[in-house]
């Protein structure tokens, strides 16, 4: 049975026993614990903690589920993927004990032909809570399971919690027995290779208290509603019912593995360290294409790094395999072929998903180049010294400078028998962590983001009265005042806190709109707005300072926001949708927005592309942008369905939530329509104009483009038309004459430039054959000596075309110094026939320079000492060499 048959047939199941099918959300999750969704409950979150009421008593779902903390596990157990498919069915104190396991052993029996998986009940084990007796005699009456087949086990197995207080409970897991082949007999507790887990039944009926562990906190009671949280993998699941071995070998990743296997010319099955690669490959690629549909994009930290580090794992291992070509966009398209059956939006967004993974292997092979040969040498040092360990620093020299991830930089230490300072490359880690926060701190002072007492405010007066789309002032109520000690009942002049209003005006930082200015004013209060923010759903929060008077709890204010700058705010963020609309008119449908940002008077807006845009393309989008402009394009707003904006074209983020009502801008109907909660103005003519301002790279494979718009673009254009008018009068030239004239006085430089290096040349050579024509025998070694004002460059060009000139059969030292800033630097040049006496250019110059410069033999440098002692150096070189 094929995995989409298998997905299908659970969701069609629980449809017709009164389930709401649910789709999966996108893997990044707004929730602020986790980077990406990592159980099929996490969306469900809200309704089975009782933070929101759940909108059906009984739900269904497939979600999509991303984990890598057991990363390195990944093809060497047959129970580790970092993507995997979680069904679950969920009661929200609807159905409990009974109805779940009944479900669950019904669609695990039942006839293929009768809608269920087939399973030989005679191979079914259960697990349970030791305490839980009612779930065993539930086995027991529903399936008719043995006492034997149902397993008691502890906390640590059968014991479900989140880790904090709230809901938690028993559990009860199915495994399922694959054959004497795989393990010993005995049940789970012996062997979970040969019993398999496939689905495991959470009962939430108690709440927990503070405490630590999954047996070091209080149960305080049954709660007032229980629920259903069940979770069956269905990789497991298709691992069962397509009989091999494991989940790498399912039709969803089997044919990723047979193409890698056969570009690579190996056998899957030959060799175990090669299966380990390419079960590697196989998960790698598919998780990639899934979080690449999701536009997650490669990058340095968070969501963006896990997805480098996983590409950049299965390009290695291809490499390993002795695969050097590029290698995504074929494996990816067979990931696609596979996957589409079941997320059909994989291959509508392939464009864009193949264009980003080409871009960053295109990166990783420049890097691999680049930092495979800084720490080939930095192994060979440290084993040249005797010793087994790679420094800390060296470590972050590599991840800092070169881009290499700290896992790649263990795994290829160590296959060179040599292990990493991981303690003091995280201290040098945690140090630029820390400098970073500081200087985040630096910039924004004096607010508060203590969400637990912002999360008593909101439970006390409710969420705030948001009117930022309606109106510019509101008579508001402090509710709370919170400084970073803490709560406050009175801010005095001059202090900066955060204020929560029970109704505001203002626009909280979102969806990439900075948040707006403004002020408060009261009877005997004037307070000056500085940021606003949503630190929790629900809730507005103020920073600000108090410019007169005091500010305390219960005060009566008036709100507003300053109209200048909501103004230039709505003309920034619908500039960004038109610019936006633009490219992708220009560009193609792939050119998808992956962030932006914009401020009263410029925006900014990131986008997949790879390569620079010529002059002529970033012209074409400016004209664009400024067309819809021009032809005064309506911009309107509509409620609707998720469903309803999708059908419709909408563009959304897929790193968004959205709730059952989503808002829809719409600039000229269909030619721009984005998901969006944004300022907005109402004709595209208020914009003013759309002044392109810079076009730059932001990463591989992710293009940045920047805008001024309104006066702002104005001012841009007017200063731009001012600089062309100098221009045009310094070099006493018509304004349509400029580009020539300028070409042409650019080639006469660079003429002028080739001419001078001519003579320099010219002149070193002359310079060059004067010294070796006065070369002093010290020693039977040949020696010159000579300063010259070319700097560093200037004196090894000197040094290496004298060493030339003087006779190849006989040891010759060349020693030229010279004088910048104070300080006077060394070159030495010696030919092949000093080396072959035992003299060494780098070791000479140290020995000229107490310990300083280094080189190679036969070329070597160093400076940083005073002018006033180069010549004493030179005039010491015989000495030096007779001694050496």
């Amino acid at each position: 049975m094929r995995t989409a048959e298998i997905r299908r047939r659970f969701l069609d199941f629980f449809a017709e026993r009164g389930h709401t099918v649910v789709p999966s959300a996108p893997l990044p999750t707004p929730d602020p614990t986790l980077l990406f969704v990592n159980a099929g409950m996490v969306p469900f979150k809200p309704y089975l903690t009782g933070e929101s009421a759940a909108p059906w008593p009984r739900a269904t779902s497939v979600q999509k589920c991303v984990r890598t903390l057991d990363i390195e596990e990944v093809g060497r157990t047959t129970r580790h993927g970092s993507f995997f498919q979680m069904n679950g069915n969920f009661s929200f104190g609807d159905y409990f004990k009974e109805e779940a396991i009944a479900f669950a052993w019904e669609l695990s029996v039942s006839a293929v032909a009768e809608g269920g998986y087939g399973l030989d009940p005679d191979r079914i084990w259960v697990t349970v809570h030791h305490t839980d007796d009612e779930s065993r005699a539930l086995w027991r009456r529903i399936a008719g399971l043995p006492d034997e087949r149902i397993v008691a086990r502890g906390d640590e197995d059968n014991f479900w919690s989140m880790g904090v207080p709230g809901p938690c409970g028993p559990c009860s897991e199915l495994y399922y027995d694959r054959g004497p082949a795989l393990g010993p007999e005995g049940g789970p507790a012996v062997d979970e290779d040969r019993y398999m887990e496939f689905w495991n039944l959470v009962f939430m009926q108690y709440e927990r208290g503070e405490g630590s562990g999954k047996s070091g906190y209080p149960i305080l009671g049954e709660l007032p509603r229980r629920n259903i949280d069940t979770g069956m993998g269905l990789e497991r699941m298709a691992t069962l019912l397509q009989g091999v071995d494991n989940l790498y070998e399912i039709d969803e990743t089997r044919p990723v593995l047979d193409r890698a296997a056969a570009l690579a010319g190996v056998r899957y099955g030959a060799d175990a360290e090669a299966d380990v690669r390419l079960r590697v490959i196989a998960d790698h690629v598919r998780t990639a294409l899934m979080l690449l549909s999701d536009d997650t994009s490669p990058g340095n930290e968070g969501r963006g790094y896990v997805l480098r580090r996983i590409l950049r794992r299965a390009v290695r291992s291809m490499r390993q395999l002795g695969y050097e070509k590029p290698v995504l966009p074929e494996l990816l398209s067979v990931a696609r072929d596979c996957m589409a059956p079941s997320y059909p939006e994989v291959a509508d967004a392939y464009a864009r998903i193949v264009d980003r993974a080409a871009g960053e292997e295109d990166a990783f092979r420049a890097t691999l180049r680049q930092g495979t040969t800084v720490l080939d040498t930095a192994v060979a040092e440290v084993k040249a010294g005797g010793g087994r360990r790679l420094p800390g620093a060296q470590a972050f020299l590599l991840h800092d400078t070169y881009g290499f991830p700290i896992d790649l930089t263990l795994e290829m230490a160590a296959e060179q028998g040599v292990e990493v300072d991981r303690e003091g490359f995280t201290a040098l880690m945690r140090r630029q962590r820390e400098r970073a926060r500081a200087d985040a701190r630096a910039r924004k002072t004096g607010g508060t983001t203590d969400t637990a007492v912002l999360r008593g405010v909101l439970d006390e007066h409710g969420p705030t009265d948001w009117r930022a789309w309606d109106t510019l002032t509101s008579r508001s109520r402090v509710l709370a005042l919170l400084t970073t000690s803490g709560p406050a009942t009175v801010a005095g002049e001059g202090e900066i806190v955060t204020a929560v209003l029970d109704r505001t005006p203002f626009y909280a930082e979102s969806g990439g709109q900075d948040s707006d200015a403004g002020h408060l004013s009261g009877a005997s209060v004037e307070a000056e707005v500085l940021d606003v923010q949503r630190p929790l759903p629900g809730l507005v929060a103020h920073q600000v300072r108090v410019t007169a008077g005091e500010l305390a709890v219960g005060d009566e204010v008036t709100a507003a926001v300053d109209p200048e700058w909501r103004l230039g705010a709505r003309q920034a963020h619908s500039g960004t949708h038109v610019l936006h609309a633009a490219l992708r008119q220009v560009l193609g449908p792939t050119a998808l927005q992956s962030g932006s940002y914009n401020r009263p008077g410029y925006l900014r807006l990131d986008f997949p592309w790879r390569g620079t845009l010529s002059s002529s393309v970033r012209s074409e989008i400016e004209e664009a942008a400024n067309q819809a402009l021009r032809r005064d394009l309506p911009v309107g707003v509509r409620w609707m369905t998720l469903p309803e904006a999708k059908d419709l074209g909408a563009l959304a983020l897929f790193n968004e939530t959205y709730g059952e009502k989503v808002r829809v801008v719409e600039i000229g109907g269909a030619w721009s329509r984005e998901l969006c909660g944004g300022t907005h103005v109402e004709h595209a003519s208020q914009i003013g104009v759309v002044a392109l301002t810079s076009e730059s790279s932001v990463g591989a494979g992710m293009r940045r483009m920047e805008a001024a718009v309104g006066v702002e673009g104005f001012g841009y254009l007017a200063r731009e038309r001012d600089l062309v008018a100098r221009i045009a009068e310094q070099i006493q030239a018509p304004r349509a004459e400029l580009p020539d004239r300028i070409a042409g006085l650019l080639e006469r430089l660079k003429s002028a430039d080739r001419e001078n290096q001519r003579l320099r040349q010219a002149a070193t050579r002359i310079r060059a054959a004067e010294l070796a024509g006065g070369a002093r025998d010290s020693g039977g070694v040949l020696v010159v000596t000579a300063t010259t004002d070319d700097g560093t460059d200037g004196a090894r060009t000197l040094a290496v075309t004298v060493r030339d000139l003087l006779p190849a059969e006989r040891p010759a030292v060349v020693v030229i110094g010279t004088a910048s800033g104070g300080r006077a630097n060394l070159v030495a040049a010696l030919n092949a026939s000093a080396e072959a006496s035992g003299l060494h250019a780098a070791r000479l110059v140290k020995r000229l320079l107490n310990g300083k410069g280094g080189g190679s033999a036969q070329l070597a440098q160093g400076g940083g000492m005073s002018v006033d002692r180069l010549q004493d150096v030179l005039e010491a070189v015989p000495t030096t060499l007779s001694e050496h």
